[in-house]
């Protein structure tokens, strides 16, 4: 086994999905193979409807593949029901949305310790995680507000505390910065540089923005089913002599 297998927090091997029978089976993933390693932040860019919300959701343990294997951590999964792997869902993936998915009622800290409450954190124990998570996304100062007493960044500085606190090694985050401006995109994805350098995250971001995607470690690019290492250019279509 190489190094990199070893070492690798996420692998994906020969993973396949599909949707409806017969004639009209749509075949989604064709054979996806990747790795994300200790610290790495990807970015997975493609064609609208290409599948990448099907894989991070196959990845999340929401939706089971038809076949193929993820290996994440301690977990072993991908064709498991999404009601067996339910601890993945707990202790190994942190989810991040395009729409913050906070609790209105609930200031920045309770909608935190409410996260780690549901996934069976102890009330003394999810107040001390949450606090420190939010100290490590830049708003120990905010923690008391609520949702509407935030900006859209601040938002989502909270829902990525919220997916951090309790240590899972891995982020899936789906157009984490879609809503927002590009000053407050370019801030969350500093932040997930910072997450990955300094607590040894891995992220593994899709996006639509060229921009955002290049300040990735790696960027991959899903089409036709599989996924291939990817740059800008090939990414929108273009290749070296019709780009400018």
């Amino acid at each position: 086994m190489s190094t990199s297998a070893r070492r690798a927090v996420l692998r994906v091997t020969d993973l396949h999905k599909g949707f409806g029978s017969g004639r009209r089976r749509l075949e989604v993933l064709k054979g996806i193979d990747l790795e994300i390693q200790p610290g790495e932040l990807v970015a997975m860019m493609g064609p609208s409807g290409c599948g990448k919300s099907t894989l991070l959701n196959i990845i999340g343990g929401l939706l089971e593949a038809d076949s193929g294997l993820i290996s994440l951590g301690e977990f072993n999964y991908g064709t498991k029901s999404p009601s067996r792997v339910v601890n993945v869902r707990r202790r190994g993936i942190g989810w991040i949305f395009q729409d913050f998915h906070l609790i209105d009622r609930l200031n920045a800290l309770d909608n935190v310790i409410f996260a780690l409450e549901l996934s069976g954190v102890p009330t003394a124990q999810a107040e001390e995680q949450a606090r420190d998570a939010l100290d490590k996304v830049g708003l120990s100062d905010r923690m008391e507000f609520i949702p509407d007493q935030l900006s859209g960044g601040q938002r989502q500085r909270v829902a990525i505390a919220r997916a951090i606190a309790g240590s899972r090694p891995l982020l899936l985050a789906d157009e984490p910065t879609g809503n927002l401006d590009v000053k407050s995109g370019q801030e969350i994805i500093d932040l997930f540089k910072q997450l990955c350098e300094e607590d040894g995250m891995s992220v593994l971001m899709v996006t639509h923005d060229p921009t955002l995607a290049s300040m990735a470690d790696r960027m991959l690019l899903l089409k036709d089913g599989v996924t291939a290492a990817s740059d800008i250019r090939s990414a929108w279509g273009m290749d070296s002599q019709s780009a400018t």
